[in-house]
C-alpha cells in the first residue's frame, strides 16, 4: 500500500535549490540542442563538400584542356 510520504515530498524545496534544479535542466536542454546543431552542421558541411568535389574535378579537367588547345 502507498502512503502519503511516498507520494508527496514531506519537505519543501528551498528557492535556491529550486532555482538550481531549473538552471541545471535548462543547461542540459541547451547542451543537447547545441550537440544536435553541431551534428547537423557537420552533416551538411560534408554533403556540401561531397557535392562540390565532382564539380571541382570537372572544372579542373575542362580548364586543363582549354589551356592545352
Amino acid at each position: 500500500m502507498v502512503d502519503k510520504d511516498q507520494l508527496f515530498s514531506p519537505t519543501k524545496m528551498s528557492a535556491q535549490a529550486k532555482a538550481e534544479q531549473t538552471n541545471q535542466a535548462a543547461k542540459e536542454i541547451l547542451a543537447a540542442e547545441a550537440a544536435a546543431r553541431e551534428a547537423k552542421t557537420a552533416k551538411l558541411r560534408l554533403a556540401r563538400l561531397e557535392q562540390a568535389a565532382p564539380k571541382a574535378v570537372e572544372k579542373s579537367k575542362s580548364s586543363s584542356r582549354a589551356r592545352t588547345k
